[in-house]
């Protein structure tokens, strides 16, 4: 199945009391190229959301947005910072004698202080917020994937069609060389009996000319080749792997055989049909540069 580069995709759930969206975005790229941008605090996670991607994914430039509200994830140590404790207790207490005043120090007194009580977040398990973070990017990247292989198919049946179109061309190209050949040698004839009208014609002379003539024009030899490349392509569009850079290969060796078919011949018609297959050539190339 071709799938394009140019894709998005989404994932949303709240896993573990944290609410967690990832996003994904692509487009066109030689290579792979993979953004993460996550919040400060789990940058830890950054390596596993790009070996997620690696293993999906082979070429595009590739943006990740992860967001994470774990306010209902979060959990707090409350503890008594027993030196400050005893420091205002010992304050307390020598108020209350100093000034023999009622002896009112409570437990509620001492909490009230500042510094008595830490309240402190627990600590987070790096690996199982990451874990989190990674099955929601899974979601998003079945999205995505989802997403890449539609507009493949579209891809896919754009590039067929195009190449069914140089097919046709190209019949017509085989159809018409021979009778370049003939038409030459006809003319060749017609020109040297004007030349020559009061001398006996050398037809072993005509002969050797008219096929140094069909040697030149000859383009059996590109529309075999030709023919071989649109075998390819059918192939690798249905192999169901990344083919993009095989295609983009592939297509400039389509470019070649055309070009050479255009400077061998000097016929109009076969021009004109090299000139339609190079300009259906060129927008498969187009289309090329959007498959993965």
């Amino acid at each position: 199945m071709v799938k394009s580069m140019t894709g998005y995709g989404r994932g949303e759930a709240v896993l573990n009391g944290r609410s967690i969206t990832v996003e994904v975005r692509s487009v066109n790229n030689r290579y792979l190229d993979c953004t993460v941008k996550l919040p400060r605090l789990y940058i830890f996670a950054e390596d596993a959301i790009k070996t997620r991607v690696q293993n999906a994914i082979s070429r595009g430039k590739v943006d990740v947005f992860v967001s994470l509200d774990n306010a209902e994830a979060e959990e707090v140590v409350i503890s008594v910072n027993k030196p400050v404790a005893d420091s205002y207790y010992a304050a307390l207490t020598q108020l209350r004698d100093q000034y023999q005043l009622k002896d009112d120090i409570s437990v509620s007194l001492l909490a009230k202080l500042q510094d008595v009580l830490l309240v402190e977040k627990s600590q987070e398990d790096m690996e199982a917020v990451a874990a989190d973070i990674c099955a929601v990017l899974d979601m998003a990247l079945s999205d995505y994937t989802e997403m890449r292989a539609r507009e493949g198919e579209k891809l896919a049946a754009d590039i067929r069609d195009r190449a069914e179109t140089i097919k046709e061309l190209l019949a017509k190209v085989e159809e018409r060389s021979p009778k370049t050949v003939s038409e030459y040698r006809a003319k060749l004839e017609a020109r040297m009996r004007d030349v020559l009208s009061n001398t006996q014609l050398d037809d072993s002379r005509i002969l050797t000319e008219a096929a140094i003539f069909a040697d030149k024009v000859a383009v059996d030899e590109e529309t075999v080749r030709l023919h071989s490349h649109l075998e390819q392509l059918d192939t690798m569009l249905a192999s169901g792997v990344p083919v993009g850079r095989k295609l983009d290969f592939l297509i400039q060796e389509f470019n070649r055989e055309a070009n050479t078919i255009g400077s061998k011949c000097t016929d109009l018609e076969i021009s004109r049909h090299v000139v339609d297959m190079k300009a259906e050539i060129e927008k498969i190339r187009e289309q090329v540069q959007n498959v993965e």
